[in-house]
């Protein structure tokens, strides 16, 4: 089954010409500072033309667009329903008559965390579960859900993939949702400076002295010894963790999958989150597995063949 599939970004875009489980060729287009989605689109058009003639797939060989959207969006009506200060134009767009008007196949659009998860069952580290939880960590926390082989939706599109918006701290800081201390406003890429800022001792820390703070520098500076380090990277695996615990309960997976920029410190996070759900998650029928995705970057790409085979 051959398909299309653009998996956006805060930044960027990647456009692909996929054909099963293979990626036959794909392409980035920058979206740095463009003001919205909808000037992008005719770029992304141009690109999958380009595309198409690399690789002599012709559109009419394609089953469909599959769309992975950094934001909100219900795949039911194929509209974007909250950016969440991210293309806030594109809830205005009808996307489904853009593909239709571009290539004249169907297009359906999807959250970009339960993209992953698709692409992780489909090809990845969730192959052969039908109960699972992905979280992605990285500049934010996303996150989705999946029960008896069935996306998690719900009426309103948000169900299952807020679970960087589950509250671990009832008087933590204030999220970008609007919510108090959500795993994305305590231990998340874009929260983790203004968490070590206020941190005791850091501007003196060998961390304080290499900024801007990211966790690549977080968890370099804690194998090396740094105190301040330490115990902020300890901080943000126990918040990962009791945010794990959270959704086990939620929605009784038997593996929670982990991706997302921050994996690449995947020895030290597995391993502490599988150890704390082990003690800390209530499940008497036995043990979820806690694992790290295989697909990287191409997890949300190639979700693209199992969303167009859902029955709409």
């Amino acid at each position: 089954m051959k398909a299309l599939a653009i998996d956006l970004g805060g930044t960027h875009a990647t456009c692909a010409v996929l054909d099963d489980r293979t990626i036959l060729a794909e392409e980035v287009v920058s979206t740095d500072g463009t003001q919205g989605l909808k000037p992008v689109l005719p770029l992304f058009a141009q690109t999958f033309r380009k595309l198409l003639q690399e690789t002599g797939v012709a559109t009419n060989d394609c089953a469909g667009l599959a769309f992975s959207f950094c934001g909100l969006a219900d795949t039911r009506i194929g509209r974007v329903v909250s950016t969440n200060q991210k293309y806030d134009d594109a809830v205005g767009i009808d996307f489904t008559g853009w593909s239709k008007k571009e290539f004249g196949i169907p297009l359906r659009i999807e959250n970009d965390a339960r993209m992953a998860l698709l692409g992780e069952c489909y090809a990845g580290a969730a192959r052969g579960f039908d109960d699972v939880v992905m979280t992605t960590l990285g500049t934010g926390i996303g996150g989705a859900a999946m029960i008896g082989g069935m996306l998690v939706r719900g009426k309103h599109a948000q169900a299952g993939c807020l679970g960087g918006h589950l509250p671990v701290l009832f008087n933590g800081r204030t999220c970008t949702c609007g919510n108090i201390g959500c795993p994305e406003a305590e231990a998340a890429g874009w929260s983790l400076p203004l968490v070590a800022r206020d941190w005791p001792g850091y501007v003196d820390s060998a961390l304080g002295k290499d900024e801007p703070v990211n966790f690549e520098k977080l968890f370099r500076h804690a194998e090396q010894g740094d105190l301040v380090a330490t115990a902020l990277r300890d901080r943000c695996l126990s918040i990962w963790a009791a945010s794990a615990t959270g959704l086990i309960h939620a929605y009784d997976p038997e593996i929670v999958v982990y991706g997302g920029g921050v994996m690449k410190s995947a020895d030290i996070i597995i391993p502490f989150v599988q150890a704390y759900v082990e003690k800390h998650a209530w499940t008497p029928w036995g043990k979820v597995k806690v694992k790290a995705a295989e697909l990287g970057n191409n997890a949300g790409l190639l979700g693209a063949i199992p969303l167009l085979l859902e029955p709409r």
